[in-house]
């Protein structure tokens, strides 16, 4: 691992919040009664993140198919993809799919999930919202749903981090792009709880080749107290955020000097399974949060990263960057499940597919807010560059579930077949997505922390309600 500098610190630190850097440690407000804590269905969380905005018309909600040609209008194209079947009778989902559409009987789909109406539709605030629970800007720096899971939960292996982030690379591609990362972080809990950061899974070696002495960690950690007591962070931050902070890095080093690293070597792969995988980084990504579920990882988040107006940020050219997309993510997301349940995990492993919201041809954000956003497609669509799911649309969106304690083959929340293709029946709020996701861990919505004397929560005020129907 490569030695720690005062960027790298001061990059830590400021991920965390000046709120949160000059708190104590967060301590348990009030012990959740014992009545409100779920029966955990699950250990472990894999979540697979399509940042950018997956259009769920063209993938997990497909709706009338509508061939392009030149001057077609754009409110009639609803999907540019033809449905096919899956395995679950009548369930459909876009071509593309056809793998996802072979394990859908593993699965729940939610077709209803509401993003927040947040004012302005931006990556950033919505990123941040699904990640954390809570709506940015915010007086104390809120955690990541990983750094909750590893603050309530614990690792389930000493060796291994509690919560893992692969493929995020943290690129400064554009202003939003980098507010974006505002969410990897542990926030008000400390240092201790932030993720152990694998930016390219095809490059997961180059961290485990880096390893190093008991006695050059040790002298490291010295250097790293040092460092604080020399500069203003010494005055500036609080001795649980310093020592939590140490701690996060004595815990990444344990992994390297530890066998269960083997975990992020994939040439130790079966060939025919790794090139089953390997559709890109997050193909690779997907196969290496398999290896870490069975090293015995307890949150993982695989990303297809945001890039503005790239991967799933279909602002033109819609169609086929959507058919880009789904070539990328079928093989992996269906093999996962595939060798989860073959090594029996996955009914203790929920994975969880999700997306900031989801895009329509005209709609920017509500249905009734003809507000066009300043790339999104014309009344009419000309070329193919104009063909396909372009604007920002908040009010019905595509969540996948596996495993966990979900029920098979089931499909929550019915969206409307004509344009725009709104929630009609059974939305899904952020909080109760959250609520659930939780609930599933044996984490009740009410678990909170305080902070600056007054409880802090894991699903926003706790208000947060479990939706029983998508559990078996």
């Amino acid at each position: 691992m490569p030695t720690l500098t005062r960027r790298d610190l001061l990059k830590a630190l400021g991920a965390a919040g000046a709120s949160a850097l000059a708190a104590g440690a967060p301590r348990a407000f009030a012990d959740t009664p014992q009545h409100d804590k779920p029966t955990a269905t699950a250990d472990r969380v894999i979540l697979l993140w399509m940042a950018g905005g997956m259009a769920s018309t063209e993938t997990f909600d497909p709706k009338l198919y509508t061939p392009f040609s030149p001057g077609v209008e754009s409110k009639r194209v609803l999907s540019t993809f033809p449905a096919i079947p899956t395995s679950v009778d009548g369930l459909k989902i876009s071509e593309g799919l056809e793998n996802v559409a072979k394990v859908m009987d593993r699965a729940t789909l939610i077709r209803t999930f509401q993003a927040a109406s947040l004012g302005k539709i931006l990556h950033s605030r919505h990123q941040f919202h699904f990640h954390t629970g809570y709506v940015p800007p915010i007086p104390i720096a809120a955690p990541h749903m990983g750094a909750w899971v590893a603050k309530a939960l614990g690792p389930l292996n000493p060796d291994v981090p509690a919560f893992i982030d692969i493929g995020e690379p943290l690129k400064n591609t554009a202003a939003e792009a980098d507010s974006v990362k505002a969410f990897l972080t542990s926030g008000c809990l400390g240092g201790e709880f932030m993720p152990f950061m694998v930016p390219y899974p095809s490059r997961a070696t180059e961290q485990i080749r880096s390893r190093v002495s008991a006695d050059r960690i040790e002298t490291r950690i010295k250097r790293y107290h040092e460092m604080i007591a020399a500069g203003p962070l010494a005055d500036q931050t609080s001795g649980y955020q310093q020592e939590s902070l140490a701690r996060s890095m004595e815990n990444a080093y344990r992994l390297l000097q530890s066998p269960a690293a083997k975990a992020l070597d994939l040439s130790l792969e079966d060939r025919a399974v790794y090139d089953t995988y390997n559709t890109g980084e997050f193909g690779l990504g997907c196969l290496l949060a398999r290896r870490l579920v069975e090293a015995g990882a307890r949150f993982i988040e695989v990303h297809v990263d945001y890039i503005p107006f790239g991967h799933w940020d279909t602002h033109d050219t819609g169609h086929d960057k959507a058919d880009a997309m789904k070539k990328a993510i079928d093989r992996p997301i269906a093999q996962l499940v595939l060798d989860l349940e073959q090594r029996g995990l996955l009914d203790r492993t929920l994975i969880v597919l999700a997306s900031e919201f989801s895009r329509d041809p005209l709609v920017e954000g509500k249905p009734n807010a003809e507000v066009p956003h300043q790339a999104a497609t014309p009344p009419k669509m000309l070329t193919m560059k104009q063909y396909g799911m372009h604007a920002h649309f908040t009010s019905a969106g595509s969540v996948l579930m596996f495993g966990g304690g979900v029920k098979n083959g089931h499909v929550y929340g019915v969206t409307a077949d004509e344009h725009p293709c709104t929630t009609i029946a059974n939305p899904a709020s952020m909080e109760d997505l959250h609520a659930s996701i939780f609930h599933a861990l044996g984490i009740s919505p009410k678990y909170n922390v305080e902070i600056e004397k007054r409880p802090f929560y894991v699903t926003k005020d706790g208000k947060g309600k479990v939706i029983g129907d998508l559990f078996a």
